[in-house]
């Protein structure tokens, strides 16, 4: 199955450094953040956990779960966590999935394109490529990036991507390009100019189609 904006994830049975636990009994009533990486021990992966782990106090207060996977064993997981912690001067402690029968990182979408098909693909020969899930409380994907194994990921935009995600929820607005928290936001179209002055009262509108606000957080 293809995952896209929208779907509700797969409930899946997992095995991590934090215990064993069903996908939506871990996530409950939060938002949280699903981190594929290709592999332990590798120099872009440990920069990148390091990243995440940095923001996850920040993130907690935004309501929101933070999980890793690989194809990696929990062994191996946790003899990388102290590499994880002593090059980016971090204390991880977010959960990081052991998918060694690629049950997960087929389920989610996760593994590169190539002609053989899925069920014969083992995690010797396969790595998960840099994808990130944003899912809300209601179990469903709101946003997907995907990167290949070469590029490490913006961790500001997947701040950013996850605030946007959280107040478009929450009001009836949307944000433009380059929007940062505290910004301007855009009234959504569906929302016409009536109901819009009895909830956000005054815009601005260059054009009558594009009509922006304070932030409403």
């Amino acid at each position: 199955m293809s995952l896209r904006i929208n779907t509700e994830i797969p409930n899946i049975f997992v095995q991590t450094t934090h215990g064993n636990f069903y996908m939506h009994e871990w996530l409950e009533e939060s938002w949280g953040i699903i981190f594929s990486h290709p592999k332990d021990f590798t120099p872009v992966c440990t920069t990148e956990l390091g990243a995440l782990a940095n923001l996850e106090s920040a993130f907690k207060k935004q309501n929101t779960k933070i999980i890793a996977i690989s194809v990696d064993s929990i062994a191996d997981h946790n003899k990388w966590i102290p590499d994880i912690n002593e090059v980016n001067a971090v204390d991880l402690n977010f959960p990081i999935i052991a998918d060694t029968n690629l049950e997960f990182s087929k389920a989610f979408d996760m593994l590169p394109f190539d002609d053989a098909p899925s069920n014969t693909r083992t995690a010797v020969d396969n790595s998960t490529v840099r994808v990130v899930y944003i899912v809300g409380p209601d179990k469903k994907i709101k946003a997907a990036l995907s990167y290949p194994m070469s590029s490490g990921r913006n961790f500001d935009e997947i701040e950013r991507l996850l605030l946007s995600c959280q107040m478009t929820a929450s009001h009836k607005v949307a944000t433009p390009a380059n929007w940062k928290k505290g910004d301007e936001v855009i009234i959504i179209p569906a929302v016409k100019n009536e109901e819009a002055k009895e909830i956000f009262g005054e815009w601005r509108a260059p054009k009558p189609y594009l009509r922006f606000i304070k932030d409403p957080s």
